[in-house]
C-alpha cells in the first residue's frame, strides 16, 4: 500500500497544477516550446502562412490533460512548402490546421509516429484539413496519414485533391505495438480524389499483404468518401478484425475490397453511384468476412467492381494473392438500380477456388436490365442462397425469389420494397456532408469543369489574347473577334480556359512557335469554333498544338475541342495534334465536330508511359462527328501496358467519323493498346490503316459495330 500511495504521490508531483500556454509566432519560438511540455499544456500557432515547417509534436499528456497544439483561429494557420507534422507520445491533441501550397519532403503529411520506436498511442488529430497538398511528380509516392501505434483518433478532418501516388490514409502494421490498435477513423470528410491512372491510389488501406495475417481492429465509421476515384479500391482491407460501418460513399468509382485478412465487418453503409460510371458496392475475398445490412444505389459498376463481388480464389494462396472465400456472410442488404451482382469474380485457371461454407441470405436486389444483372462466373454451390427477393420475372439462382416490387423513397432518402421485410435497415442514417469534415471549411463544388459564365470579349491581335489569357482568372470564356491572332511564343495554360469564337465568324490562330498552348499544372482548355494554322512554325522534334508541360503535371486535366479546324502541320513528319507527355494525366480529351487536314503526326498522342507499370494517360478519349484527311501517324495512339488490375480505363469512344487517306499499312489509324472499354461505331473510313488493339490485362469491353471501311459495312 505504501508503494502505490508514494507512486500516486510522485504522479501527483509531476504533473504542474496550472497547465500553461505558449503562443507562438515563428519555428524557433515553437522549437522553445516543445521542448518543455508538460500534461494540459496548449501550443497555439499564430495565424498565418507558416512554410516549410516540419512540426514535431512530442511528449507524454494524461487520458484528462492531453498535449495541444492549435492553431490561434481554426482554418486561419496555413502550413505551406515543404512541410509535415509528426507526432509522438501519448494523449496528444492536434487540431485547426490547414495543409496547403505544399507538399511533404518525407513520405508522409502527418504521421503517428515521430521515429520507429517513437509512436504516438491515445492520440488525436482532428479538424485539420489536406487540400492539394501533392508531391511535384505524381508518382513520386507518399501518404497523407500514416496511423501507427494505438488507440488513436482521426477525425472530423477534410482530405481532397490528393493526385499523386499513394494512400491517402494508411493504418501500418509493420511493427508489433501498432496491431491490434483500435483506432477510430471517424466523421471526416474524403473530398475529390482523381483518377491516379495507376497502383496505388487508394483513399483508405489498412495493413498490406506482408502483414495481412495480423488483426487490426481499426473502425472505419461514419465518413463521406465524395468523389474518390484514384483506382478501382476506395478502402482497401489488408488485415483482420476492421470494422467499416456508417458511412457514405457518394459518386465514388471503386469498392470497399476485403483484399486481406480475416473477420472483417462492413455494415450500415450507404453506397449512392448516381449512375456514374465504375461506381462500385463491396469485394469479398478471404476468411469469415461479413457483409450486412448495406444500401446500394445507382451504381455502374461490373466484374471486381460490382455492387457485390464474390471473388474466386487461389488454392493455398500465397498472401499477397487471392485467399479462397470461407464463411462469408452476405446479408439483409439492398442492391438497387445497379448493373451487377458478381459471383466467383475472376475465376480463371489460377483463381480456381470457389466460395465455400458462405452464406447469401435477406438480400434484395433490384437490378439495371442491361445486359447480365446477375454474373456468375463459376462454380457457386458453396454459397447457400436464402431469403432473397430480385425485383424481376425470372432469377438465374435458386435461393433469390423473383417477385415485381414497388419500391417508395423513405424519410432517410432511401429507397425500399413495399410490403416486403427484406433487404437494408430502414432505420439506417445516411452521412451528410455537414456532419463531416472541419464546420469552417467548405466542401469543393459540384460543378462542370468548363462553366456557363458569359465570354469576356478579347482584343484584335496576338497580344491582346496572350495578355487575356495571362489575365484570366479560373473558368474563363474568352471570345475572339473574326480576324487573325498571331502569336509568336508558346502559351502556358495553368487555369481553366475557353476560348470561343465570338459568333460573328470564325477566329484563326495563326502560330510561330510549337507547341501553341501547353497545359502546366491546374490547367483546362476548351476550343470552340477555332481556325487553327501553324505556317510558320518551326521544323523541330515533338511539335504539337496541345502539348503538356515537360515536367510531372500533379493535377489531371482536362480538354475539349468543338468545331475546331486544324490543318497544314506538315513541317517536319511527326507534328501532333495533342500530345501528352509522360507522368500527365487526362481526365478527359473531347473532340467533336472538328475538322483536320494534311497533318503529319498523330491528332491524340497518348503512348508516353511505356513502362508497363499499368499507367497510362487518358481516361477518356471520345471523338465523334469529325473529319480526318490525310492525317499520316494516325488518328489516336493509346498505351496501357503492364498485367495490374487497379484501373478501370482508358475508355476511347471514336463514334460517327469520317477518315480518309489516314493512317498506312503499318500505321494503325487507332493504335489501342490495353484499352478497357473501346466504342467505335457508325464511322466511314476509306483508304485508312488498320485499327490495332492489344489485350494486356483484364477483360476489354469491345463494342465495334455499324462502320463502312472501304466501302464494306463491318
Amino acid at each position: 500500500m505504501r508503494r502505490i500511495t508514494a507512486s500516486l504521490l510522485l504522479a501527483s508531483w509531476a504533473i504542474p497544477a496550472h497547465a500553461e500556454s505558449f503562443f507562438v509566432s515563428t519555428q524557433d519560438e515553437y522549437a522553445v516550446a516543445a521542448q518543455k511540455l508538460q500534461p494540459g499544456d496548449v501550443v497555439v500557432l499564430a495565424n498565418g502562412t507558416w512554410r516549410d515547417f516540419e512540426i514535431v509534436f512530442s511528449g507524454t499528456g494524461a487520458p484528462d490533460k492531453p498535449i495541444t497544439l492549435k492553431s490561434e483561429t481554426p482554418g486561419k494557420v496555413i502550413i505551406a512548402g515543404r512541410s509535415n507534422l509528426k507526432l509522438g507520445g501519448r494523449h496528444l491533441r492536434v487540431t485547426g490546421l490547414v495543409f496547403q501550397d505544399g507538399y511533404s519532403p518525407t513520405s508522409e503529411v502527418i504521421s503517428f509516429r515521430r521515429t520507429k520506436t517513437d509512436l504516438a498511442s491515445d492520440s488525436q488529430v482532428t479538424d485539420v484539413v489536406i487540400d492539394h497538398f501533392n508531391q511535384p511528380d505524381r508518382f513520386q509516392s507518399d501518404n497523407w496519414v500514416g496511423l501507427y501505434g494505438q488507440r488513436n483518433r482521426f477525425d472530423r478532418n477534410y482530405l481532397a485533391g490528393k493526385s499523386n501516388q499513394g494512400v491517402t490514409l494508411a493504418v501500418h502494421l509493420d511493427t508489433a505495438e501498432s496491431r491490434g490498435n483500435t483506432h477510430s477513423i471517424d466523421h471526416n470528410y474524403f473530398g475529390p480524389r482523381p483518377v491516379l491512372g495507376s497502383n496505388g491510389g487508394e483513399t483508405i488501406r489498412i495493413g498490406t499483404s506482408a502483414y495481412s495475417m495480423h488483426d487490426s481492429s481499426t473502425v472505419i465509421e461514419n465518413n463521406v468518401f465524395d468523389r474518390c476515384d484514384g483506382e478501382v479500391e476506395i478502402v482497401s482491407v489488408k488485415s483482420g478484425a476492421n470494422v467499416v460501418r456508417g458511412n457514405l460513399f457518394l459518386e465514388s468509382s471503386g469498392a470497399v475490397v476485403l483484399r486481406h485478412g480475416d473477420g472483417n465487418l462492413v455494415e450500415r453503409n450507404v453506397f449512392l453511384g448516381k449512375g456514374k460510371d465504375h461506381t462500385g458496392g463491396v469485394r469479398v475475398i478471404n476468411r469469415n468476412q461479413i457483409v450486412r445490412a448495406n444500401y446500394m444505389e445507382g451504381l455502374r459498376g461490373t466484374g471486381f467492381g460490382s455492387a457485390l463481388a464474390v471473388m474466386n480464389g487461389v488454392p493455398n494462396s500465397p498472401v499477397n494473392r487471392y485467399v479462397e472465400v470461407d464463411n462469408a456472410s452476405i446479408t439483409d442488404n439492398s442492391f438497387i438500380d445497379s448493373s451487377r451482382i458478381t459471383l466467383a469474380a475472376g475465376a480463371d485457371s489460377e483463381r480456381s477456388a470457389p466460395p465455400r461454407n458462405s452464406r447469401f441470405s435477406g438480400n434484395f436486389l433490384q437490378l439495371t436490365s442491361d445486359g447480365e444483372s446477375i454474373a456468375v462466373e463459376a462454380d457457386v454451390s458453396g454459397i447457400a442462397f436464402s431469403g432473397n427477393v430480385l425485383a424481376a420475372a425470372a432469377t438465374p439462382i435458386s435461393g433469390i425469389a423473383a417477385k415485381p416490387a414497388k419500391l417508395t423513397r423513405a424519410a432517410n432518402g432511401l429507397l425500399y420494397p413495399d410490403r416486403l421485410d427484406v433487404g437494408a435497415p430502414r432505420d439506417l442514417a445516411v452521412p451528410s456532408l455537414d456532419d463531416t469534415g472541419p464546420r469552417w471549411y467548405a466542401k469543393p463544388p459540384r460543378t462542370a469543369v468548363f462553366g456557363d459564365d458569359d465570354p469576356v470579349a478579347v482584343g484584335k491581335g496576338g497580344s491582346s489574347l496572350v495578355a487575356a489569357i495571362a489575365g484570366a482568372t479560373g473558368g474563363s470564356c474568352l471570345a475572339l473577334a473574326p480576324g487573325t491572332y498571331t502569336i509568336d511564343r508558346t502559351i502556358e495554360i495553368s487555369s481553366t480556359i475557353c476560348l470561343m469564337s465570338s459568333g460573328k465568324g470564325r477566329a484563326t490562330i495563326m502560330f510561330a512557335r510549337a507547341p501553341l498552348f501547353e497545359i502546366a499544372r491546374g490547367g483546362n482548355l476548351r476550343l470552340a469554333g477555332i481556325t487553327i494554322r501553324s505556317d510558320d512554325a518551326p521544323d523541330a522534334v515533338g511539335n504539337a498544338v496541345i502539348r503538356t508541360a515537360a515536367q510531372s503535371i500533379p493535377a489531371n486535366f482536362t480538354l475539349e475541342l468543338d468545331d475546331v479546324d486544324i490543318a497544314g502541320l506538315t513541317v517536319n513528319r511527326a507534328f501532333d495534334v495533342i500530345s501528352i507527355g509522360k507522368s500527365a494525366m487526362a481526365d478527359r480529351v473531347v473532340i467533336s465536330r472538328s475538322r483536320f487536314a494534311d497533318i503529319s503526326g498523330k491528332i491524340v498522342a497518348a503512348h508516353s508511359e511505356i513502362d508497363d507499370f499499368g499507367r497510362y494517360n487518358v481516361e477518356y478519349l471520345d471523338i465523334s462527328a469529325s473529319r480526318f484527311d490525310t492525317i499520316r501517324g494516325g488518328i489516336a495512339d493509346v498505351y496501357r501496358g503492364g498485367t495490374d488490375e487497379s484501373t478501370f480505363g482508358p475508355h476511347v469512344r471514336f463514334v460517327d467519323n469520317v477518315v480518309t487517306d489516314s493512317g498506312a499499312a503499318e500505321i494503325p489509324v487507332l493504335a489501342l493498346t490495353g484499352v478497357q472499354k473501346i466504342a467505335i461505331t457508325g464511322n466511314r473510313i476509306d483508304r485508312g490503316g488498320p485499327i490495332a488493339m492489344t489485350r494486356t490485362t483484364g477483360e476489354p469491353d469491345v463494342s465495334i459495330r455499324n462502320n463502312r471501311i472501304d466501302g464494306v459495312v463491318e
